[in-house]
């Protein structure tokens, strides 16, 4: 059975709607108008234990609401999720036990307490028995190099220190199941960079299954093997990653195109479904000297982009 098994999950949400200005919120106190909002409509996926696995979308799609549904937080309105065999939001307090969860625009640990303090706190919290928090705190420590801030209150850190010590904190219990929503917001190129190998290696190292949102396509392109993408509330890709980016060269391009030249220098597309690299090059030889050639997938940032329009291309 796979560790994580969604089928058919639902989630509507109901707002409350008023007219402006103060005669509209008098009426709305007597008169209440509600709508629906369906964040997720029969959500399918399956992820089997040790998967590296990116939830992607635009803004609004159905990721966190997703990610919520899976770690406990949120109860769905209808269908069916089990993780290693338990339905998150009835059995939460063993399900959480067995998972790690950041929130990159949240913390976990005590804003006013130094950083050792909070995963002390957490050892309590998951009672973690002394000898086995102690050995698994000190090589996530030295992994991701936190000697130095362990004895700073939280709110004294970097963004990037802070979200090194939130991983920190999440893997203390010892998950093998890692929810990672948007780890990487607002860092800089080497805190990302550090955050994307500790999760990669983490995953290889320790069999931990991980599934990641985020908007940065280089952590999903870095970190992932499988994309899920989720568009208003559906899934409409789940591919691994080289054959999104197969599909999305694919679709946008017949053959050979040409895309840009400057002095000495010509940038072609080729669509490998219908001619060879080969080829290509045996055609280019046979019209000229060539001193280099460079190939390349294209940038998954462009290979997302293109998917996210044809969402709006209908």
């Amino acid at each position: 059975m796979p560790q994580i098994l969604v089928e058919e999950l639902s989630k509507t949400y109901r707002i409350a709607e008023r007219e402006a200005g103060v005669a509209g919120a008098l009426k709305g106190l007597v008169h209440r108008r509600w709508r629906a909002i369906e964040a997720l409509t029969d959500v399918s996926f399956a992820v089997e234990a040790g998967e590296l696995v990116g939830l992607i979308g635009p803004n609004g799609a159905g990721k966190s609401t997703t990610i919520k549904i899976l770690s406990g937080i949120l109860e769905p309105t209808s269908g069916r999720c089990e993780v290693d065999g338990l339905v998150p939001w009835r059995q939460r307090i063993r399900h959480v036990a067995r998972i790690g969860v950041v929130f990159g625009q949240r913390t976990q640990l005590w804003w006013d307490l130094p950083v050792i303090e909070g995963f002390d706190l957490l050892r309590d919290i998951y009672r973690v028995p002394q000898d086995r928090y102690a050995r698994t705190r000190d090589e996530l420590v030295a992994l991701l190099r936190l000697e130095r801030v362990l004895r700073q209150p939280v709110r004294q850190l970097s963004l990037g220190q802070r979200m090194r010590c939130e991983i920190t904190a999440s893997l203390l219990h010892g998950p093998q199941l890692m929810f990672l929503d948007e780890p990487t917001i607002g860092l800089d190129i080497t805190a990302k960079a550090a955050i994307r190998d500790f999760i990669r290696e983490q995953s290889r190292d320790a069999g931990q299954t991980v599934l990641l949102t985020s908007h940065d396509t280089r952590d999903i392109e870095l970190v992932c093997e499988r994309v899920i993408v989720i568009n208003d509330g559906r899934i409409v890709v789940d591919q691994p990653v080289t054959e999104l980016r197969r599909r999305a060269r694919g679709d946008q391009f017949a053959g050979i195109t040409h895309r840009t030249s400057e002095a000495h220098t010509t940038v072609i597309e080729v669509d490998t479904s219908r001619i060879r690299v080969e080829q290509v090059i045996a055609a280019a030889l046979a019209q000229g000297g060539i001193d280099d050639v460079a190939i390349e997938d294209p940038p998954m940032e462009e290979v997302i982009h293109e998917i996210y329009a044809s969402f709006a291309r209908g």
